[in-house]
C-alpha cells in the first residue's frame, strides 16, 4: 500500500479530499477506485485509514476509518550539514538520511562552503517523498540555511559532536553515543572545517569526532553519522 501526506489532517477528521496533483495520481496512475483504502500520514506522528467514497481525478474524496497514533523516538538527531557543491548530492543525502531516521536537518554555511544557497522548496519535496516511502509518521524538520557561526549561538541541548578530518585529537562517535539523548552533529563542506570553525565549535562544547578511518564525502559522512545513531538507538 502507498502511503501519502497531507499535513492538515488531524484525528478529529473524518472525510478529506485530496487536490488534483495527487487525485489525477491516485485515479490515473495507481486506478484507485471507490470502496479502494489508503493510507494517509500528516507527518506528526498520525497514521490514518481511510476508504475512497469518490473516485474523481480533479478531487479524490476519502472517509477516514480509524487512526494509529505513533510514538515519537526517544531520541531527537539533528543534522547541521553544509549543502554540497553539486545539488544532486544533498538531495540524495536528505531523502537516504529521511529514510533512516533523521529527526531534524539545517544546512549550514561555512568558509569552505562552495554551494551558498538552497532550493527549500525542492528539498522538502524530497524529504516527503522520502517519507512516504519509507512509511513512516514523521517529517522530519527541514530549517532555512544559516551561517555556522549563527548555528553555534543557539541554545542547543544533549550531545553535540563535530566531525571534521583535522589531524588533531577526535573521538570515535559511535562510542560517544548514548541511547535516548538528543544529538547534534555538525558536518562541514567539501573543504571541511577551517581551524578556526573548530576551535569556536568546541567553545561551545561540540566535541570533535571521528566516523572512521577513510576520508568521507560530505553527503557519505552525514550519512554515516545518521545510521550510527539510528543504529545505537533501535540495537
Amino acid at each position: 500500500m502507498q502511503l501519502f501526506y497531507n499535513p492538515k489532517l488531524e484525528e478529529e477528521s473524518k472525510h478529506f479530499t485530496f487536490d488534483s496533483f495527487e487525485s489525477k495520481h491516485i485515479v490515473k496512475v495507481l486506478r484507485r477506485k471507490v470502496g479502494d483504502e489508503l493510507q494517509i500520514t500528516n507527518g506528526r506522528g498520525l497514521f490514518l485509514f481511510a476508504t475512497i467514497t469518490e473516485s474523481d481525478a480533479k478531487g479524490c474524496t476519502v472517509a477516514i476509518t480509524h487512526h494509529k497514533k505513533i510514538h515519537p523516538t526517544k531520541h531527537h538527531l539533528h543534522l547541521a550539514v553544509a549543502p554540497t557543491k553539486m545539488n544532486d548530492r544533498f538531495e540524495w543525502f536528505l531523502e537516504k538520511a529521511t529514510e533512516i531516521g533523521v529527526h531534524e536537518i539545517t544546512p549550514i554555511l561555512c568558509e569552505r562552503s562552495e554551494r551558498k544557497t538552497v532550493k527549500t522548496e525542492r528539498y522538502e519535496k524530497v524529504i516527503q517523498s522520502a517519507m512516504k516511502q519509507s512509511f513512516q509518521a514523521y517529517l522530519p524538520i527541514l530549517n532555512p540555511l544559516i551561517t555556522l557561526a549563527e548555528f553555534l549561538e543557539k541554545d542547543t541541548q544533549g550531545l553535540l559532536f563535530i566531525a571534521h578530518c583535522e589531524d588533531t585529537e577526535r573521538y570515535e562517535l559511535k562510542r560517544n553515543i548514548a541511547p535516548d539523548r538528543p544529538i547534534t552533529i555538525l558536518i562541514g563542506p567539501e573543504g571541511d572545517f577551517t581551524k578556526e570553525e573548530i576551535k569556536k565549535a568546541k567553545t561551545k562544547d561540540y566535541k570533535p569526532v571521528s566516523m572512521g578511518k577513510t576520508r568521507l564525502r560530505t553527503e557519505t559522512a552525514a550519512i554515516v553519522a545518521c545510521t550510527t545513531v539510528t543504529l545505537t538507538n533501535n540495537g
